[in-house]
């Protein structure tokens, strides 16, 4: 897939997720729209100038749209939707600097979720936040 493919798709995604969560009448269009639990995922490897940004919508209610997506339900099914909460895995990470920025917006069983972090490399973040941001198959 081209880097310009990836970012229209990206793009396009954003967007949808944007007015869904920008208007006041969007929540009751988002239970409608996505029913049940869902997020909006996004992951940026580098620094935010110049990085590049995956994204996809995991919807948990059946499991779909991510690469892993009965894994992380399951994952944030355990943490009550909180990321932060998700168990760290052990295991050795390089101390190679590689930023990645993970975002999530989205609801999980009626509130709203909100979550950002920058990570040190992909390696740290997975550790961290298990399967949720796996974005890749």
């Amino acid at each position: 897939m081209t880097h310009l493919t990836r970012a229209t798709e990206t793009a396009g995604a954003l967007l949808a997720a944007a007015g869904l969560l920008a208007a006041s009448p969007a929540r009751a269009e988002s239970r409608a729209a996505f029913p049940g639990n869902w997020l909006y995922l996004t992951v940026t490897r580098g620094d935010a100038h110049s990085g590049d940004t995956r994204g996809t919508l995991l919807l948990c209610d059946p499991p779909q749209g991510h690469a892993h997506a009965a894994q992380a339900c399951a994952e944030l099914a355990d943490a009550d939707g909180e990321i932060g909460r998700i168990p760290a895995r052990g295991g050795f990470c390089s101390m190679i600097w590689a930023p990645v920025r993970a975002q999530a917006r989205g609801e999980w069983n009626g509130r709203p979720v909100r979550f950002q972090e920058t990570y040190s490399s992909r390696c740290v973040m997975t550790a961290r936040t298990g399967s949720v941001f796996a974005l890749d198959g």
